[in-house]
């Protein structure tokens, strides 16, 4: 009998997108460009997944290219790989704002033994997209920044969802990290019917950039809504 673990490291192996993406949009596929990046996933998975256990699922955008964009791992920086989860990188060091607050909520939540025990996270996209400004530099981008590029990721977006669902996650009620990420997961789901129900939470980065203050009471909201 195969484990989360297998199936997720299997859907990760194999990701690719071969979306035809509009003038000044790239993606980046982190297990294609570093060796160690798929190494780290795979032990990250084999100590938090390996068992045949049933997840509620947390669907973010798409990966940042400093979080999982490098790690492989949803919201997890090098630091927080390291320092919390006990898995080294040498490759790369990086800092990421989403992780942050993901990992503090994951400790007031019980530890990250107990949380993974419970959910598992990723993205309809769950690789990075990076769009080129003005100035000739690569930033970060979401799938749903430009009409053209949703089109042309949405197709991909709902096979990997499909895939994801398929490990065996609870798809009664699903929780949706950011408004806007709700607002166009929301237009597949009624076509698709993947979930039961949509649940919104807010996006880690908008509460450490906007809503720093007010932290400790989206945490508590993020317990509340997941415990639920």
């Amino acid at each position: 009998m195969k484990t989360l673990a297998d199936h997720v490291i299997y859907f990760n192996k194999k990701l690719h997108c071969t979306s035809k993406l509009p003038k000044g949009f790239d993606v980046l596929n982190p297990f294609r460009e570093n060796p160690e990046t798929m190494q780290v996933m795979q032990e990250f998975y084999r100590k938090f997944y390996n068992d045949e256990r049933q997840r509620k699922f947390i669907i973010g955008i798409n990966p940042s290219r400093h979080g999982a964009g490098l790690t492989g791992v949803p919201f997890t920086d090098t630091k927080r790989l390291d320092k919390i989860c006990g898995i080294q990188m040498k490759s790369v060091s990086s800092h990421e704002v989403s992780s942050v607050f993901m990992y503090d909520m994951i400790e007031e939540y019980g530890g990250v033994e107990k949380f993974y025990a419970n959910f598992y996270i990723n993205s309809p996209f769950p690789l990075a997209i990076v769009r080129l400004n003005l100035q000739g530099k690569w930033l970060n981008a979401n799938y749903y920044d430009d009409t053209l590029l949703f089109e042309a990721v949405k197709p991909f977006m709902i096979k990997c969802l499909r895939q994801q669902i398929a490990f065996g996650l609870n798809t009664k009620k699903v929780f949706v990290l950011g408004k806007k990420n709700e607002l166009f997961l929301s237009k597949i789901n009624k076509e698709e019917k993947l979930f039961d129900q949509l649940v919104i939470l807010e996006h880690p980065r908008f509460i450490q950039q906007y809503k720093l203050r007010h932290r400790d009471e989206y945490i508590k909201k993020y317990l509340t809504l997941l415990d639920d």
